[in-house]
């Protein structure tokens, strides 16, 4: 029985199938065989195209395409007439968009017998948005005769792919996502359930607005290299633009645009660099809207795991500006993480129901359900304390309501009595035969070391980051089904003496 996964995302939609070992990505070709499905709509007369086919006349007839329908899923209308029609609504552009993408998918995969969609996050933001947007799909299944298993947020969906590096289950995790109009940014907490406690769109931060402006600079530069300015016609400012998409999503240290007209060549090669320059504005921008979206939560979100999908991960400076702003646990999901997660999650538990009425939609999975690191047998997390005003230095380290003092030596570690831990741990954490948690006494300050470094892109490890430990921070380490919970506190004097 094949199960299919749909990650149901403007920027486009990819296709996984599900198999024994682990699912794969589907390609499914439109009619000129192109295997990309942007969420872009182009009207001819009467006749409509989409997905790449669409895309590629976006600057050659920029009045005929519309690309926002996805986003704005409704009754209302789009800018868009087909004929001599009324402008269509963004869920009629929409359904003939899934009518010809469901056509290709049933041809390219045989037999379709379970889909589970992965849905964009702006869909599932609040009860009426959810009752809208669903309503809309399930009538279109309906319409499509779709074997429909369920629908899943698609931030949860990613956290699901069995492909995926994994990320700690001690820890609250933020998946970084890219559409078309806008960026996603989706927190999960991660105690009994990964389950989506918040999130935020932010609109003019998606690959529309970043390619209109990279293609705009990189033609500047390409003027000044080669005197030929590419918005002399809109078909070859289109065909600039696909080599900046291309240049973009390939991590390429270096590409080189290249135009041909009627009577010579034109070519310059870009670097990387250059292209991080262009970007460097958008990227900050994500970088200060995370920072505040986590200000903001009303959960301990520090630290937390920022897993960053493919679409976002090819920004380049993303990953460097995320770790220099103390984001040190960061993971790349794979490319189609969401319609992965979905496929398996439909094998594993779902199946389709007689009426689409029954069709679960979802926000939040079990554990067993999501890729999580395996080795790491302990965390530790330091829980900072958002109490305003002055912070003092804590004095001491307190477990079960007994204080120990934290001596001014180099080196304070909690853990294993076995290990020699100046505050040993209950006997429930000796599964953990490594269990120890190191401060550190340095200028002045006492340091949390965070004992599981990130990743760098290529691999290797980064250094451990450390975090100041102050008077009213907690430190929660967790061993399987055993938790311990260490206060900071300051404690001057003590039996008229003092402590420090």
């Amino acid at each position: 029985m094949a199960t299919i996964g749909i990650e149901l995302l403007d920027a486009g939609i990819l296709t996984a199938a599900d198999a024994p070992d682990e699912p794969r990505l589907v390609d499914v070709p439109d009619r000129t065989g192109a295997v990309e499905w942007p969420g872009f709509c182009y009207a001819d007369g009467s006749s409509l195209a989409f997905g790449r086919a669409a895309e590629d006349m976006w600057f050659v007839h920029p009045r005929r395409i519309a690309h926002h329908f996805w986003a704005r899923l409704s009754h209302e209308p789009s800018s868009l007439s087909v004929g001599n029609k009324p402008p269509a609504s963004s869920s009629e552009l929409a359904f003939f968009f899934l009518r010809e993408f469901t056509e290709r998918l049933r041809a390219a995969v045989k037999p379709l017998d379970r889909v589970v969609l992965a849905l964009p996050g702006s869909y599932l933001k609040d009860a009426a948005t959810e009752e809208e947007k669903i309503g809309l799909l399930l009538g279109m299944a309906g319409e499509l005769k779709l074997p429909l298993a369920g629908m899943i947020d698609v931030a949860c969906a990613s956290l699901c792919d069995p492909r995926a590096g994994g990320f700690n289950a001690a820890l609250p995790v933020v998946v970084l996502d890219l559409n078309l109009d806008g960026a996603d940014l989706t927190l999960f907490t991660t105690d009994d359930k990964v389950t989506r406690r918040d999130f935020i769109h932010l609109p003019q931060s998606g690959y529309a607005q970043l390619l209109k402006h990279l293609t705009g600079s990189m033609g500047n530069r390409f003027l000044r290299h080669t005197a030929f300015d590419i918005l002399e016609d809109g078909r070859i400012e289109q065909t600039f633009f696909r080599q900046t998409k291309e240049f973009l999503i390939s991590d390429a240290a270096e590409y080189r645009f290249h135009i041909n007209t009627a009577t010579r060549g034109y070519e310059m090669t870009a670097k990387r660099e250059q292209l991080a320059a262009d970007t460097g504005a958008f990227v900050t921008t994500l970088v200060q809207s995370l920072q505040g979206f986590l200000a903001r939560s009303t959960y301990d979100t520090d630290p937390c795991t920022i897993a960053l999908t493919d679409r976002a991960s090819h920004l380049p400076g993303l990953e460097a500006k995320l770790r220099a702003a103390g984001f040190s646990r960061l993971l790349r999901l794979p490319r189609g993480a969401a319609a992965c997660g979905a496929a398996r999650i439909g094998t594993s538990r779902l199946t389709v129901p007689a009426d689409l009425a029954d069709v679960p939609v979802e926000t939040s999975v079990p554990l067993a359900d999501t890729r999580r690191l395996v080795s790491t047998q302990w965390d530790a997390r330091l829980v900072k304390n958002r109490d305003g005003g002055a912070r003092l230095a804590p004095t001491h380290a307190i477990l079960s309501g007994i204080g120990h003092a934290l001596a001014r030596h180099p080196r304070f570690t909690i853990g294993l009595a076995e290990l020699g831990a100046d505050l040993p741990l209950p006997d429930g954490f000796s599964a953990a035969s490594d269990c120890a948690v190191p401060l550190l006494h340095e200028g002045g300050r006492l340091w949390f070391v965070d004992t599981t470094p990130g990743r760098a892109p290529n691999g290797a490890d980064h250094p451990a980051a450390r975090t100041p430990v102050e008077s009213g921070d907690r430190l929660t380490i967790r061993c399987g089904n055993v938790a311990a919970e260490v206060l900071f506190a300051h404690c001057p004097v003590a039996n008229g003496a003092r402590l420090d």
